[in-house]
């Protein structure tokens, strides 16, 4: 998702600083860039010349004080609430008064994340979707301290790089996530109760209600991992049972089996990502 992000913002004339805990780890996210770009640019979505631009944009590095001159940030680790609040509370410390600082959280509490710094009206939700270059939504979540300058300015940053915004309070699982995670979970449910097959659970959602991808493939695709780690904490902060994560869903993820990115999800995938 941060180098989603980080294409995103390139592409919306914006200079960018990418940081990651390794080289490794960055080197990879660039390459996930260019790839991108070089999609759009076979697709003539794009000019050679622009893809470029993009890409000379970006800076990369590992130190995290390379944000003190930034004047928004977007973090985008995984759901971790405590490693989010640690690193918020570290760029509260380095970035400048003035900067906004954003979370890619999809479910976790804006609030409880913005308690970790000394500037919580500075503090909101910037969630892009999976892929951010094609996803077109972005739903902003304004905590309890959040005031309306720093959601104003973050509404018209994100208009700027081409996406529409959706807002919402800080509830488990905001808007997106709080409708989707159940109905992927009750897939599994269906499929684990011997209802019908993943295939025929996936045909009849596409078809039969016009989504692009079924259930279970979309799960495969954002990643059974991030699915029960959602679940879970809409779970969590709303102690209501009908976000309880599907047993199936959790023993997939006990074993390794993630989705499209450990190749065996509720499908098994070619290198190339197609399922077998």
């Amino acid at each position: 998702m941060g180098s989603g992000i980080a294409e995103v913002a390139a592409l919306a004339n914006l200079e960018v600083v990418m940081v990651d805990k390794t080289d490794q780890a960055l080197a990879s996210g660039l390459q996930t860039i260019r790839e991108s770009l070089e999609r759009f640019v076979e697709k003539k979505a794009l000019s050679n010349e622009q893809a470029q631009e993009a890409i000379r944009r970006i800076r990369v590095t590992t130190h995290l004080k390379e944000m003190a001159d930034r004047d928004f940030v977007i973090e985008a680790i995984g759901e971790d609430e405590e490693l989010k609040r640690t690193i918020f509370n570290k760029l509260d410390r380095i970035t400048p008064k003035h900067a906004i600082l954003a979370t890619n959280t999809s479910a976790l509490s804006i609030t409880r994340i913005a308690g970790a710094t000394k500037r919580p009206e500075k503090v909101l939700g910037v969630h892009f979707l999976n892929p951010p270059a094609i996803v077109k939504l972005v739903e902003i979540t304004k905590g309890m301290g959040t005031d309306y300058d720093t959601y104003h300015a973050t509404k018209e940053l994100v208009e700027s790089m081409g996406k529409v915004t959706c807002t919402s309070a800080d509830r488990p699982g905001f808007i997106i996530n709080r409708i989707l995670m159940p109905m992927i979970n009750e897939a599994f449910f269906v499929l684990m109760e011997g209802v019908s097959s993943a295939e025929e659970i996936d045909l009849g959602l596409q078809l039969g209600t016009n989504l692009p991808l079924g259930p279970l493939s979309l799960a495969d695709f954002l990643g059974l991992d991030v699915c029960l780690s959602t679940l879970q904490s809409i779970h969590k902060g709303t102690g209501d049972s009908k976000y309880r994560p599907c047993p199936l869903l959790v023993q997939h993820v006990d074993a390794g089996k993630l989705g499209r990115k450990t190749g065996c999800g509720v499908y098994t995938y070619f290198t190339s990502g197609e399922k077998e």
